[in-house]
């Protein structure tokens, strides 16, 4: 199976950019405006030629999240409600959930 591009300001090989990158920054996003892979929301704003969309609610069942530790790919309903990976056990940022109002309708 082919992993997505995580697209970037130079992400690692766990998806971290220039703009967040601690031990926890290991999830990249598939943007609903593009269906594109981003570090994170900058990532998107400075790279893409496009201003960004939420997933509607009734869409965020939809596979939208890699865990850049273990590179599986999530719902994002599920990634919502989790501190870490259902995969791998490694532990996301607890305060991206203060940013999910960028990426999804609530």
């Amino acid at each position: 199976m082919n992993q997505p591009k995580v697209n970037g300001m130079n992400p690692d090989s766990e998806s971290r950019c220039e703009h967040y990158h601690s031990e926890v920054d290991v999830v990249a996003i598939k943007f609903y405006c593009c269906h594109k892979y981003y570090a994170c929301y900058y990532c998107h704003q400075e790279l893409a030629d496009h201003s960004p969309a939420k997933w509607p609610k009734d869409q965020q069942d939809e596979y939208g999240i890699i865990c850049g530790h273990c590179k599986n790919e999530l719902p994002i309903s599920r990634y919502m409600n989790t501190s870490e990976c259902p995969h791998c056990s490694h532990r996301f940022n607890e305060r991206c959930s203060n940013h999910f109002p960028l990426y999804f309708e609530m």
